[in-house]
């Protein structure tokens, strides 16, 4: 959590995470500007962002989950959580938070991580100790300095740059750069003839203003839920299709 740990910051930073701290009748304004949302919102009502607990948490699920699938990084965050976390309960369930920074910073050696990853981990919890990661502090920077930033954590590139920006700062009008899956949903639903372009999303979005980040938030949950499918690069730069 950013800040000291009062009931006042917990509760300001679970308004965040659940994108609470914005008022609704903004975003159900853009539906009425764009039909295409409109649709979208009818189809999944009540949907807001749903952010990572921190930047921290956001940058540190990037290093874990760089060139691994969601099934295989998951299990890996949550083992690391029981065993360096704190552990409570809640609803009579056992649950574990992810470690804090200062945990993380002594981490040695892991499981399913190699060193390499380890001493990544490492840098971000000493970036979320130096106060790099703050929340409130990212969200004040120009987007393009908050980006450049970021890129210049160990393991972190411009795809887990916006992830970190756009999805746990509580940033509700920016768009990510060029990313594949965003491009095709958004080719899909404004029936294009193939994934949109960067600038034809960011014309898109115009009428999405100030809540660019939940536009692409709704595409991103239709899509998946659609089974759409997209083109992905991998570290090579080389593309593939995936549904």
């Amino acid at each position: 959590m950013d800040g000291p740990p009062t009931a006042a910051a917990a509760e300001r930073q679970v308004r965040r995470i659940l994108s609470l701290d914005h008022a609704a009748k903004g975003w159900l304004a853009v539906g009425t500007r764009d039909p295409v949302v409109g649709r979208l919102q009818k189809d999944h009502p009540g949907l807001r962002p749903v952010l990572f607990h921190s930047p921290y948490e956001g940058a540190a699920w990037s290093v874990i989950s760089h060139r691994r699938g969601r099934t295989q990084a998951a299990p890996l965050r949550a083992r690391l959580a029981t065993e360096l976390g704190r552990t409570f309960e809640l609803g009579g369930e056992t649950l574990a938070a992810f470690p804090l920074p200062e945990k993380l910073a002594t981490l040695k050696t892991f499981p399913g991580f190699e060193p390499q990853r380890i001493e990544r981990l490492r840098g971000i919890a000493r970036a979320a100790l130096d106060g790099t990661l703050d929340a409130d502090r990212l969200g004040a920077m120009p987007p393009e300095a908050a980006r450049e930033e970021l890129e210049t954590l160990p393991g972190i590139g411009p795809f887990y740059a916006d992830l970190i920006l756009v999805r746990a700062t509580g940033l509700a009008d920016l768009l990510p750069r060029d990313e594949p899956r965003i491009l095709a949903y958004a080719g899909h639903f404004y029936g294009l003839r193939g994934p949109a372009t960067a600038a034809q999303l960011r014309e898109i979005a115009q009428a999405w203003k100030p809540y660019r980040t939940w536009g692409v938030v709704l595409l991103r949950v239709a899509g998946d839920r659609a089974g759409l499918p997209f083109e992905k690069r991998d570290t090579g730069g080389r593309a593939r299709m995936r549904s």
